[in-house]
């Protein structure tokens, strides 16, 4: 008998690392080839990984909501044929060899001595954190227990604890001399750890109540859109847009359009064209922002807000807009979020966004101030299109009219990007939308 190691596969160009969300076969059961053997989430997309071989499950090695990097082995299958080598495998990150003092030295060796054998692992199931099973075996071996190793601040995704992280605590608590801190250190001094989160005020209920849990995808979406607000200095700038010769442009040749195209033409197309040509005018505003640098975006990456059956929103992303036809954006736009709604999205396709838009209006809302998608430093929220009686200015002189009107809502990062950027930035759109040429073909 041959055993294969199944390994997580790369699920895109920027995705590193995935989630597991679940097991879909036990140990023991037969595999055929193409099986779907467990599902793995990457941000908001799921994903099953199928079986490369037939033959029997017989080792599972990582337990569900565990982090795996691309290119883990996950799971051993035994095959029919001859035995063949198998590399080593573990189901925690490899330990490097590093230049630590001689106490975190030990501290390796025995989590390599610890490593091999899973009963080692500390239980972990009253805290609310992630514990990679390598920082179980290091807190194990150190004698910490769950409370301690709940106070330790995470570098790592979502604030995990990573290996480095508690083999700098430990060092720091192996020599660190207990000081009495002077009334001003007490005053004045605050450590991560002693910074408490606070506290939402106890909820009542009563009998007609019921509680419902949040999915994972609302969890993700959650904490994203808290973190945003948390890093960015959020500020709004408005216009109103007359987008009638869009309206009645679109209303002209929408049939042949899908005649000759075989896609049903929207408003959205056309103003996400609109954006990628204002960002051309303002690149700026398609920047991130790293610490105390700026960096500026090469590529024009359009995130696209889509609503999903369930309530939520995922941001399939269009990557070189500024590049596409009217044609060329329709079809990636109806693409995207047809299999945005049938959960067919691949994972990187919601990767590497670099300036994001959400239509509003799409549920009715005149305008709106989205929160901005982190790490870009801008969103532009589009209205609903209405019409409004308006001053229509003719040579002849003033009018009274009913035109087509859309309140476009820009959301930016004020530490970067200023007032006067944010500002011109929707002009530069509003101006682009009103000079359609309703004649134009398509």
């Amino acid at each position: 008998m041959a055993r294969f190691e199944l390994k997580l596969p790369k699920m895109g160009e920027s995705v590193a690392e995935a989630t597991i969300t679940s097991w879909l076969k036990e140990v023991g059961e037969t595999i055929e080839m193409d099986d779907a053997i467990v599902e793995v989430a990457t941000d908001k997309v799921d994903s099953e990984v199928p079986s490369e071989v037939e033959g029997t499950l017989v080792e599972i090695l990582f337990d569900k909501d565990a982090v795996v990097q691309v290119g883990q082995t996950i799971a051993i299958i035994e095959t029919e044929g001859a035995d063949a080598p198998v590399a080593a495998t573990s189901t925690q990150e490899e330990v490097k060899t590093e230049a630590v003092p001689a106490a975190v030295a030990e501290v390796e060796k025995a989590v390599e001595a610890a490593k091999e054998t899973v009963s080692g692992t500390m239980d972990t199931s009253s805290s609310d954190r992630f514990y990679s099973p390598l920082v179980k075996s290091i807190a194990q071996t150190e004698g910490i227990s769950v409370t301690e190793l709940d106070t330790i601040s995470g570098t790592g995704k979502e604030g995990r604890v990573t290996k480095s992280d508690i083999l700098s605590y430990l060092e720091n608590r192996g020599t660190a001399q207990p000081v009495a801190p002077s009334p001003i250190e007490k005053s004045t001094t605050i450590t991560p750890t002693q910074v408490s989160k606070p506290q939402a005020a106890p909820i009542t209920m009563s009998g007609a109540d019921e509680v419902i849990e949040m999915s994972r995808m609302g969890k993700l979406i959650s904490k994203h859109m808290t973190d945003s607000v948390q890093t960015s200095a959020h500020v709004q700038s408005f216009i109103e847009i007359d987008v009638t010769n869009i309206v009645n442009w679109r209303n002209k040749v929408k049939n042949a359009f899908l005649q000759r195209e075989g896609e049903k033409l929207t408003f959205t197309p056309i103003f996400m064209q609109a954006v990628a040509q204002t960002i051309k005018k303002h690149p700026l505003i398609n920047i991130s922002v790293d610490g105390d640098k700026i960096i500026k975006r090469g590529n024009i990456n359009l995130g696209m807000a889509a609503a999903l059956p369930d309530g939520n929103l995922i941001v399939p992303v269009i990557k070189n807009a500024d590049q596409l036809s009217l044609v060329g954006m329709t079809k990636q736009v109806n693409d995207l979020a047809g299999r945005a709604r049938a959960n067919k999205l691949k994972p990187d396709e919601i990767q590497g966004g670099t300036y994001t838009v959400t239509n509003v209006g799409s549920f009715g809302s005149i305008t709106g101030t989205p929160i901005i998608n982190q790490p870009q430093v801008a969103i532009l929220a589009l209205g609903a299109i209405v019409k409004k009686p308006a001053v229509i200015e003719t040579p002849e002189g003033d009018l009274i009219g009913i035109r087509h009107k859309m309140i476009v809502s820009h959301s930016y990062d004020h530490r970067v990007v200023n007032g006067a950027l944010g500002g011109m930035f929707i002009k530069t759109f509003k101006d682009i939308l009103e000079a359609w040429n309703p004649n134009q073909d398509f």
